[in-house]
This record gives structure tokens, C-alpha cells and sequence, in this order.
């Protein structure tokens, strides 16, 4: 399925704050990804926090702490979550990971590199903020999607977090997703109200992944820790996650496999 490539498209997920709903998006977008025939490996970039495999549900007892730490093979740690899903999870509350240096950072996305040849799609969920981690997974990635919400905070800080990636790192063309809106309007009027700043303080411009209603199956499936595009399909929030996962998919010159069942 996947085009002649040395690498496939790494899409790096962040937010300048926590609690935007980061990993809920990566893991459902991962599951949407991989339902259209898409080779998908979701990494836990969230190194001394890692939440995927909470949220997926996932009991595992190996993550890339072993990888960093005692060399283990990375595809030794991987999860196959379902059909053309990979995760590979992170350690979580070792304080030794999330404050990894510049020389473990660069170890484990060369050990990654051999790895990720096998898949189409990439995804990385790092932790928020700009930590050292957050920079480099953003560094190694060929595309940035930054998860703001209409709260004045999220906005602050991810307008922080692209203002570092794009003055210290040179990283441009980042895609917008608005969580959490009210209506469509509402984040439109954020999305734009962040392009003029990025565009007049950066001289970036930014392009629109696509909003994501507030909608209460969300939580249902993060307490049943499923992923909403499974639990409630119909929802809005599962209609906008596969909305996303198609431009994606076509960003990325595929073609569905002979086995995808179109969504209705």
C-alpha cells in the first residue's frame, strides 16, 4: 500500500498544555487510521507519563524504557491493539525518562528509524508542554499537529509551544485541531483568531485539520477505555476523528486496501 519511501509520514502530536485532550485524539485517530487500511504505529512519546495504554485498555510489561535503557529491540515492545494498529507504550512515572537527554532522545529515534519502515503512518503523542522531548519528537517528525481548545490557556501555551518549534527548530506548516467546541463556528473563530497570530508574530501560516465537537460518548469511552470511534461510531466526535484521518490519508498517497469497508 505504501509508496516507495526510506521513511513513512511521522505525524507529531502535542498541546502547549495538558488536559486538551492530546492522547484521546492520538489513539482515536490511530484506530480510524488503521480501519481505512493504514499500516499504523502509534508511539507513546509521553516518556515518563505514558497514557496510551491506559487509555486503550492495554495491559503491557514492556515499554521503551527497556529500549532507552537496556537496548531491548523496539519490536519486542510493540502491541498489535487490532488489525493494522501497532502501539508502542512508555513508561510511566519514571522521572529518569521524562527528563531523558539529548544523546537517549537521539538513541531511541535511531533505534526507531529501522522499525517504522514497516508501516505507512506514524503517530507520536508526546507529553505537553515544550520539554526537551517534546522538541525533539517534533524535531524527527515531517509533520506537526498541535491540539489547542477555545480556553485562554491552551491557547497561550500552544501559541508558546509553535513560537519555540518555529524559531528554535525552523518547523513550519503546523496543523490546527480545536477540541472540545461548542460548534463549528466556535472553532473556526479560534482557529482563525491563531492564524492571525502565528501569521502577524511568526510569519506562519497554519492550516485546519478540523474541529472536534464537545460530546459526551467522549467520556463514556474514556471511562470504558475504548476508543470512541469503536464504541459510539455514529457520535460526532467519531464523525470529525474520520473526517481528519481521511485528508491524512490522502496527504499521504494512499489507497484503501481491498478489505476497507467505506464508513456511512
Amino acid at each position: 500500500m505504501r509508496p516507495a519511501q526510506k521513511t513513512p509520514p511521522i505525524l507529531c502530536i502535542s498541546s502547549g498544555k495538558g488536559g486538551v485532550g492530546k492522547t484521546t485524539f492520538c489513539v482515536n485517530l490511530a484506530t480510524a487510521l488503521a480501519e481505512k487500511g493504514a499500516r499504523t504505529l502509534l508511539i507513546d512519546g509521553d516518556l515518563g507519563l505514558g497514557n496510551v495504554d491506559v487509555v486503550l485498555g492495554l495491559q503491557v510489561n514492556h515499554t521503551l524504557r527497556e529500549t532507552v535503557e537496556q537496548g531491548c529491540d523496539p519490536a519486542n515492545i510493540m502491541v498489535e491493539v487490532q488489525k493494522n494498529l501497532f502501539v508502542l507504550p512508555a513508561s510511566s512515572g519514571v522521572p529518569e525518562m521524562a527528563g531523558l537527554n539529548q544523546k537517549g532522545q537521539c538513541s531511541l529515534t535511531t533505534v526507531l528509524e529501522p522499525l517504522i519502515k514497516d508501516f505507512d503512518l506514524v503517530l507520536v503523542d508526546t507529553a505537553a508542554g515544550i520539554g526537551d522531548s517534546v522538541l525533539w519528537f517534533n524535531q524527527w517528525a515531517s509533520a506537526n499537529i498541535i491540539i489547542l481548545t477555545p480556553d485562554p490557556t491552551s491557547l497561550t501555551d500552544g501559541y508558546a509551544l509553535m513560537k519555540v518549534l518555529a524559531s528554535r527548530h525552523l518547523k513550519k506548516g503546523f496543523q490546527l485541531v480545536i477540541n472540545n467546541v461548542k460548534s463549528k463556528q466556535e472553532a473556526q473563530d479560534t482557529f482563525t483568531n491563531m492564524a492571525a497570530v502565528l501569521g502577524r508574530f511568526l510569519q506562519e501560516t497554519p492550516s485546519y485539520l478540523g474541529p472536534l465537537p464537545k460530546d459526551t460518548k467522549v467520556i463514556q469511552a474514556i471511562r470504558s477505555q475504548k476508543p470512541f470511534v469503536h464504541a459510539s461510531p455514529d457520535c460526532p466526535a467519531a464523525r470529525a476523528i474520520r473526517s481528519m484521518a481521511s485528508h491524512i490519508f490522502t496527504q499521504a498517497g494512499l489507497q484503501a486496501g481491498p478489505d476497507h469497508q467505506p464508513y456511512r
